[in-house]
């Protein structure tokens, strides 16, 4: 099976279940932030020095691909009969049990932080703010397409735990957070 169809060289796509539609279509660009996530996280956990980091970040990235087909799947038989439901309730639990988790190894927020610290982090940070946009694009979709409100609640804790994991990575390498100072 060659890697290259040619089918997509007219600015169209197929979603699961046979449909074809534009390449810059709302559900296309939803699936695809969440893919770039996706490998973003991949660089994350390439730049993690700390296995219990890296265990999160892989798991997360296995949830993304569920994620990412449930997206790309607008018929909802369709997804479950190929069992391609997404993230569900108890996966943001594990989410907000990694955040307090890790946040209790960090001192309380005072002010924003600024992106960046070491490598690990700042890719984190990375990560955090296309976490961001993949959800403002199924936020978009979602009104058009109703999404399981689980697909939603996963993307916006994932940011958090995101912010959370960067804050670790620079207090393990004894790094502190640069605090954002307003003018004035």
């Amino acid at each position: 099976m060659k890697v290259y169809t040619r089918r997509g060289d007219r600015g169209e796509t197929d979603l699961f279940g046979g449909e074809r539609v534009a390449k810059d279509d709302l559900r296309v660009e939803a699936y695809g932030d969440v893919d770039e996530l996706n490998a973003v996280l991949g660089v994350c956990r390439a730049r993690s020095g700390h296995a219990d980091l890296r265990q999160i970040l892989e798991r997360t990235q296995a949830l993304l691909f569920e994620l990412g087909s449930a997206l790309a799947t607008p018929d909802a038989r369709h997804r479950e009969k190929n069992q391609l439901a997404g993230p569900g309730p108890d996966d943001v639990a594990a989410l907000e049990r990694y955040i307090d988790a890790l946040d209790a190894e960090l001192e309380p927020l005072r002010r924003f932080v600024l992106p960046g610290g070491c490598e690990a982090a700042a890719s984190l940070h990375v990560a955090r703010t296309v976490c961001r946009r993949a959800e403002r694009r199924a936020v978009a979709l979602h009104r058009q397409a109703p999404l399981p409100d689980a697909s939603l609640e996963f993307l916006n804790r994932l940011s958090d735990l995101l912010f959370v994991m960067a804050r670790v990575e620079n207090r393990r390498a004894g790094v502190a957070d640069i605090e954002w100072q307003p003018r004035g």
